[in-house]
């Protein structure tokens, strides 16, 4: 698990190993969430870059039963 620390300007680094991993790099944008007690950065891609990412998705899935009134 890597570990970050806040610099006293709320800076962090994100580690090698994962903006490796995510293809992040200088000026990238990340969109942040706040959910629940934790912090989640989602690197904002191209529109471009999406096509094919929903490949072998299997769209059958089974609903819950919910009462609706």
């Amino acid at each position: 698990m890597n570990t970050v620390t806040v610099s006293p300007k709320y800076q962090i680094v994100i580690p090698r190993e994962i903006r490796e991993k995510m293809a992040i790099s200088a000026g990238a944008k990340l969109q942040v969430i706040s959910f629940d007690d934790r912090i989640e950065l989602i690197p904002v891609r191209p529109m471009r870059e999406m096509k094919g990412f929903l490949k072998g998705f299997d769209p059958d899935f089974k609903r819950e039963k919910v009462d609706r009134a």
